[in-house]
């Protein structure tokens, strides 16, 4: 019988550890020591297939975090409303972007990678054209395998690459597991953000036994939760159990300060870098660097 998050937090001894949302041990983090050299990146796809989890929010503010520690980010936008770009402040017409790349092997990447207001983070934009590449990829030769192709070119200027995926289990998001060496599933805290993980736990290990056997789950990232609500607690509860320590101890609450920073077109650690919501995702990066996702 599974026991309830309160009841592990009061069981002997445990009044003593300092618990976090997830029911187990909180631990701090250390800064990461700064790399000594760069490259070659590991990629790392944002991905689950319902809409408004907070992948592009953590995509942005994961990528900034990580910038802040000395890492070299390349963040692609791989959904084709454009809210990566739009959350960065980076045009997103008349440039080159993820689009042209999968459709012309000849454009070269670094044509289309532009910089941000933060320091170690560019982004390869998307923009509205790219809801037309899954028809223009159908008949396309190891179609699966483009996107790889692409990023292996500028893979040695980074550290890491964060893949933007869009809401879909398509043929971009299959590009986008393919390519990558880990995925971070972002999870709202709400049932039915639950209820669609274990199909996407299916088609990554569908992708890793077909087209990408090097593929890790780097974890799930809990987001918007509140813990003043009993469904959200619930809900992180059972996202432990079902997957225990795949799910990160770092949790991402819920607060506005997220659409003002979009708004603004910064991370919300240059936007309100004393709040919850910036140092929450300083050890989200932290956490990812302890656990070997991140060099």
């Amino acid at each position: 019988m599974t026991r309830k998050l309160s009841e592990r937090i009061s069981l002997p001894g445990f009044d003593d550890m300092p618990v976090g949302p997830t029911g187990r041990e909180k631990h701090e983090f250390g800064d990461p020591e700064p790399l000594k050299s760069h490259g070659p990146a590991r990629i790392i796809s944002l991905c689950n297939q319902k809409g408004g989890v907070g992948k592009t929010t953590t995509t942005i503010n994961l990528g900034a975090a990580l910038a802040s520690y000395g890492r070299r980010v390349l963040a692609v936008d791989f959904d084709p409303q454009g809210a990566l770009s739009a959350g960065l402040g980076v045009p997103t017409h008349d440039v080159t972007t993820i689009y042209d790349l999968l459709l012309n092997g000849k454009v070269d990447p670094k044509d289309a990678i532009q910089p941000t207001s933060v320091e170690g983070l560019d982004v390869i934009p998307a923009n509205i054209d790219l809801s037309a590449a899954e028809v223009h990829l159908v008949n396309e030769v190891a179609r699966e395998q483009i996107l790889a192709r692409v990023l292996r070119k500028v893979s040695g200027d980074y550290d890491v690459i964060l893949i933007d995926c869009q809401p879909s289990l398509g043929i971009l998001t299959v590009n986008a597991l393919t390519a990558s060496h880990g995925v971070l599933i972002p999870l709202e805290c709400e049932f039915f953000a639950l209820r669609g993980v274990a199909l996407l736990i299916e088609t990554i290990d569908k992708v890793r036994d077909r087209l990408n056997p090097a593929i890790e789950l780097d974890g799930i990232l809990a987001t918007m939760y509140d813990s003043r609500t009993l469904h959200s607690r619930e809900v992180l509860e059972r996202v432990v159990d079902a997957f225990g320590h795949s799910v990160l101890e770092t949790v991402i609450g819920r607060t506005v300060k997220f659409p003002d920073a979009s708004v603004a077109g910064v991370p919300i650690t240059d936007f309100a870098p004393e709040h919850a919501a910036a140092k929450a995702y300083l050890q989200v990066a932290r956490e990812l660097i302890h656990r070997g996702a991140v060099a």
